[in-house]
């Protein structure tokens, strides 16, 4: 059995009275911001706040009776077993989720508030599987896959059915790649209703599992490095997921960290959305398209798929600093100044005048500067872009302030 287009509406026909249709609406700002006409497929409004509900859902309604009644169990890295324990909840099934112990906390807690047992174990999804695999021969319960599995992909290819519902002229799909089971059961909708719609990938660059599996012509393992787009973190794609994506899917691109922390800040700014990295990547391309070979959607009618929102609120304090950093407004000065009473005040008075708002000030008595007359300092400076980031360091130069680069 594979996966196709009729068991992707029968999938649609079986959760639809449990899976929020989401919206998929135009943004001007997201247009503006990216050359193209830009809509947005908001499954980050689920209610677990991710697309993986809809897969979890469809497999689990088709489980034994005598399945149902022992319970099931997955590893996930979180929005896959709040999807399981939210809908097991439903169906009265119980669920045991291994999670790694770098989870994010929000998706912990969320999985027990479902009702779920939830055991942390190692420091990947692979260590969690291991676990969660070992447990299910112990327990006699049924293991439900992440993504690799053709009733999960099924349930998830029902994002395909809606966006075409909403969006009927589209030109392209930009989806987010974990372990393919989203953008392998989209690409089966699009090709087999609309095959000139150009469905691509994005994943992180630090876990490029379908990049090196599109190169090497068959699945292979990845090392992945911690990403914002933990959702994505996956170290090989399904094999299932692979044989579909290298029939349906045309391109497949990798965005930079930097350019994740930004797509979340402007998706914040600019349509008053949070969304996890895993769903703001394809945001990320959008916006760096002509560096990753993108320049084609220039004004054409193009999709995005926010399939989650789940970030810990710790985690978006930082990305919103360092997207404001990587965007030029946040900047570091260093620099060496007399320890003479007033001097400091002169400073912060340079940076008012230019704009600049301070956002921390700290003094190095100790490690700094050799000459003892004179005290390092560093300063973090909200600015309005680059430019202006220049024009602050420049005007403490000119008022003689000895400023580092």
């Amino acid at each position: 059995m594979t996966l196709s287009l009729e068991m992707i509406r029968a999938a649609r026909e079986r959760i639809r009275n449990a899976v929020y249709h989401s919206p998929c609406p135009y943004s001007l700002s997201l247009s503006k911001l990216c050359g193209a006409e830009i809509y947005c497929k908001l499954d980050h409004l689920q209610m677990t706040g991710s697309f993986k509900e809809r897969g979890a859902r469809n497999k689990l309604m088709q489980l034994t009776d005598e399945q149902k009644r022992k319970g099931v169990i997955t590893a996930s890295a979180g929005n896959h077993g709040m999807g399981v324990a939210y809908h097991g909840q439903l169906l009265n099934i119980p669920v045991t989720v291994v999670m790694s112990k770098f989870a994010p906390l929000v998706k912990v807690q969320n999985c027990r508030g479902f009702g779920a047992e939830v055991i942390l174990e190692g420091d990947s999804l692979a260590d969690a599987k291991a676990l969660a695999d070992r447990l299910a021969n112990e327990r006699g319960l049924t293991y439900i896959q992440g993504f690799d599995d053709e009733q999960i992909m099924a349930g998830a290819g029902s994002l395909g059915l809606e966006i075409l519902e909403d969006v009927p002229d589209l030109d392209a799909l930009l989806v987010p790649v974990g372990g393919g089971g989203m953008i392998g059961a989209i690409g089966t909708v699009i090709k087999a209703l609309k095959p000139a719609v150009r469905v691509i990938g994005v994943e992180p660059v630090h876990a490029p599992k379908l990049s090196a599996a599109m190169a090497a012509g068959k699945v292979v393992e990845v090392d992945v490095r911690p990403t914002l787009a933990d959702g994505l973190g996956v170290n090989k794609i399904g094999t299932l997921c692979f044989e579909i994506a290298r029939h349906t899917v045309e391109k497949v691109v990798t965005v930079e960290e930097t350019a994740i922390a930004k797509a979340i800040l402007r998706l914040m700014e600019l349509e008053k959305m949070v969304v996890e990295g895993a769903g703001a990547v394809g945001l990320a391309a959008m916006m760096e398209r002509d560096r990753l070979g993108l320049t084609d959607l220039k004004g054409k009618k193009v999709v995005l798929v926010l399939c989650g929102g789940n970030i810990d609120v710790t985690t978006l304090g930082r990305v919103i600093d360092r997207g404001m950093a990587s965007d030029g407004r946040l900047t570091r000065i260093t620099a060496d100044i007399s320890e003479r009473p007033g001097t400091l005040a002169n400073v912060l008075n340079v940076i008012a005048k230019t704009g600049g708002s301070m956002k921390d000030v700290r003094l190095d008595h100790h490690f700094g500067v050799a000459d003892p007359a004179l005290v390092r300092v560093f300063l973090v400076v909200e600015t309005r872009d680059f430019g202006h980031a220049a024009e602050v360091r420049q005007a403490l130069r000119d008022a003689g302030f000895q400023v580092r680069d």
